[in-house]
């Protein structure tokens, strides 16, 4: 497949990611180049979504390691299915089977439960491998991370060494929890993204929310944006603003008041003092709808 920037650009719109040059710039080196790229930014401005339209583009499977703490190899990569293992060795041994036939049983493929990072590499085609959240993980599960995104391989003791078909598409989040290693952004492409200014949530809502009147979503976006600027706790995110603007729709709000704005603020927002704290600037809010 031929890739060009243009390609890149119509596939994220064909995709319903609406996104700016920087991004798509972005992804277009992480495939021409093979590299992964990591994206940084704050909870709820896209990131994950960046992935998923790169599978919907390509198209191909999406592949997700959500990332936490205490995440290790087994949980990244495989497990061996220990209960098929044990009812598989009762069995034979019942029938005097020798443990050297039945290890080449019990370690085979049948056995063997492949976690994200290792269906990745195994797929027979290219997939896209998103790695969430990697600031999450703790630094030893990001060591053995720079390993694999180095050779995309993996050594299973009992089955020898498994190479990627294909090399996947690798995309790595980050929400900033703890700085993310030098080692690992020297690997990877860096992409900041930070919330969309206001006409390009506006465009977001219009697509995603197509019920919701042009005027009231433009008005919607506006008042987003002047919410972000508070200093809350948890600032909205696009897909918050998106099921905010459904009630509005649901609830057949037609004017964006300060009476509007309070009935519906428990979709759009998460903590009581973030609540009380955008109540209670109700008016003025809405008073800077044009």
């Amino acid at each position: 497949m031929d890739i060009t920037e243009d390609f890149v650009a119509k596939g994220l719109a064909r995709a319903q990611y609406i996104t700016n040059q920087r991004v798509t710039t972005a992804v277009f080196l992480a495939l021409a180049l093979e590299k992964p790229v990591l994206i940084e930014g704050p909870a709820g401005a896209g990131k994950t979504e960046v992935a998923k339209a790169i599978a919907a583009m390509l198209p191909t499977e999406l592949v997700r390691l959500q990332c936490y703490e205490g995440l290790d190899e087994a949980r990244a990569l495989y497990e061996w299915n220990y209960q098929k293992q044990l009812l598989r060795m009762q069995a034979d041994e019942a029938q005097g089977a020798r443990w050297q036939d039945l290890s080449e049983h019990i370690f085979s493929h049948e056995y063997l439960l492949e976690r994200p990072l290792l269906k990745a590499i195994t797929s027979p085609r290219r997939v896209v491998l998103l790695i969430d959240e990697i600031d999450k993980a703790d630094e030893e599960f990001e060591a053995f991370l720079l390993e694999m995104l180095s050779d995309f391989q993996v050594s299973i003791p009992e089955l020898g060494t498994m190479r990627a078909h294909e090399r996947p598409v690798v995309v790595l989040t980050s929400n900033r929890a703890r700085e993310i290693s030098e080692a690992l952004r020297r690997r990877c492409l860096h992409l900041f993204i930070d919330f969309p200014g206001i006409e390009q949530e506006r465009k977001i809502i219009a697509l995603k929310v197509p019920d919701l009147d042009e005027r009231l979503a433009a008005e919607a976006a506006r008042f987003v944006a002047a919410v972000r600027k508070l200093g809350l706790r948890k600032p909205p995110s696009i897909a918050e603003t998106l099921d905010w603007c459904r009630a509005l729709v649901r609830l057949e709000i037609k004017e964006l008041d300060s009476d509007a704005i309070r009935t519906a603020l428990g979709v759009l927002l998460k903590y009581e003092d973030d609540r009380a704290r955008v109540e209670s600037k109700a008016s003025s809010l809405a008073a800077r709808q044009p």
